[in-house]
C-alpha cells in the first residue's frame, strides 16, 4: 500500500508517517516508481506505536516494541527490552500516583480548614443575609448601569 492508504488505515497523517520514517521507526521502502510502499506489518507497527503513545509512552520509548515486532514477535512486547520499558513506565506512573496522592491530601486538608473556618464564621455572625463577595457586588453594579 502507499503512504496515503497506510495513513488512512492507521488513523494518522502522512506527515506523521514520514516523521516515524525519519526517526527510523518505520521502514523506508520504495517501489520502482519512487513511491513509498508499506504492508500489513507496517500497519501493525504504526498501531503499536499509537497505542503506546495513547498510554503515555514517548516516541523513543516505543522503539523496543517496534524492534520486537520487526524481529517477528507478534505482540511486540515480549522481548526483554520491551519488558524493561514497561517496567520503567510502571515505576514512573507509581511515582506520579504517589505525588498526586500527596497533593490530594494537602488539598483535602486545605479544604477541611477552609470549611471549618467558614462554619466557625457563620456561627459567630448574627443572622442575616450572607455578605456579598466583590465579584457579586461588581456584577450588581454592572446590572444597575443597564
Amino acid at each position: 500500500m502507499r503512504i496515503g492508504e497506510l495513513a488512512e488505515r492507521a488513523g494518522t497523517s502522512t506527515r506523521t508517517l514520514r516523521y516515524y520514517e525519519s526517526r527510523g521507526l518505520l521502514p523506508a521502502r520504495r517501489a520502482g516508481n519512487g513511491y513509498r510502499t508499506y504492508d500489513e506489518g507496517d500497519l501493525r507497527l504504526i498501531q503499536q506505536i499509537r497505542t503506546l503513545q495513547d498510554f503515555g509512552f514517548d516516541l523513543e520509548e516505543t522503539r523496543p516494541f517496534v524492534e520486537c515486532l520487526r524481529a517477528g514477535h507478534p505482540a511486540g512486547d515480549s522481548c526483554p527490552a520491551s519488558l524493561d520499558v514497561y517496567r520503567g513506565k510502571l515505576a514512573e506512573l507509581d511515582e506520579l500516583i504517589g505525588r498526586l496522592g500527596s497533593i490530594r491530601a494537602q488539598v483535602g486538608a486545605h479544604l477541611a480548614q477552609a470549611e471549618a473556618a467558614r462554619n466557625e464564621a457563620e456561627q459567630a455572625r448574627p443572622t442575616g443575609p450572607e455578605p456579598l463577595c466583590e465579584l457579586t457586588i461588581h456584577q450588581l453594579r454592572e446590572g444597575e448601569d443597564t
